[in-house]
């Protein structure tokens, strides 16, 4: 289906770009992106997912907003505590375009409900906290044949990677489940970070969905925001990965 006219003013900067244009930008209308985490990192990506027109956009997250989270969660404002994250998310990307189609699930992704919930989208976000979501969302994005990208944050300092099930590296290919660090007070992170790192995430999206540019496949792009120092981290498949290797294990 063509653009609308106000599509047409909306999406105006996209239509100019050789890689877009009005093919690509009816693309991403009908994509389906789902954003696991509507924290620091979600909430920067789901809001340029939602304004570069990405149609239909998921919102996974089972926490209720906490004023702490105002230093860096900019879906969620001081009027939003107490709510559930992604009902405050919605009411902000509703704002910005009534049009997007916003799938809410205010709990947690569990091996139990991935397969169902995965099933229905193009590209996830891994924009959670935690070593033991990433770690499942790995496993589930393989089992499911979804096209992911993982991104960390900590204090100063983040990092992201996108990862094509059987085809390139995965997460569990460069962090091992056996050296996860033992939990405590979390350092940070300043809220620029997971700004520059979610916005990151949404332009992999992007350019997986539309298929054009250079992907961080086979590379973790790592920012040290305390010297501005980006670097690119090669990574390679490792053949004994449990989840993509030889030894490939299911949800759990």
């Amino acid at each position: 289906m063509p653009l609308t006219d106000q599509q047409q003013q909306r999406y105006a900067r996209h239509l100019t770009l050789q890689e877009i244009g009005p093919t690509g930008q009816e693309k991403l209308l009908h994509a389906k992106v789902l954003v696991v985490g509507a924290g620091g990192l979600g909430s920067p990506a789901a809001f340029y997912l939602a304004a570069a027109g990405v149609g239909t956009i998921g919102l996974m997250d089972g926490d209720t907003v906490e004023l702490s989270n105002l230093q860096r969660q900019i879906l969620h404002t001081t009027q939003s505590l107490g709510e559930q994250k992604v009902n405050s998310a919605k009411a902000r990307l509703n704002a910005l375009d009534p049009d997007i189609q916003l799938t809410l699930y205010p709990f947690r992704l569990s091996a139990e409900n991935a397969p169902e919930i995965l099933a229905g989208y193009d590209f996830v976000i891994d924009a959670t906290d935690n070593f033991d979501s990433k770690f499942l969302i790995a496993r589930a994005c393989h089992q499911a044949g979804k096209p992911y990208s993982h991104a960390g944050i900590r204090q100063f300092y983040g990092q992201t990677m996108t990862v094509i099930p059987d085809q390139t590296a995965c997460y569990r290919c460069v962090f091992h489940e056996e050296n996860i660090p033992a939990g405590g007070i979390p350092a940070g992170p300043v809220g620029a970070v997971p700004g520059i790192i979610g916005s990151v995430q949404a332009i992999e999206a992007i350019k997986f969905l539309l298929n054009f540019g250079t992907p961080l496949i086979n590379t973790l792009l790592t920012c040290d925001t305390l010297s501005m120092n980006m670097r690119k981290v090669h990574v390679s498949r490792d053949p004994e990965c449990p989840i993509c290797g030889g030894g490939r294990c299911s949800v759990s």
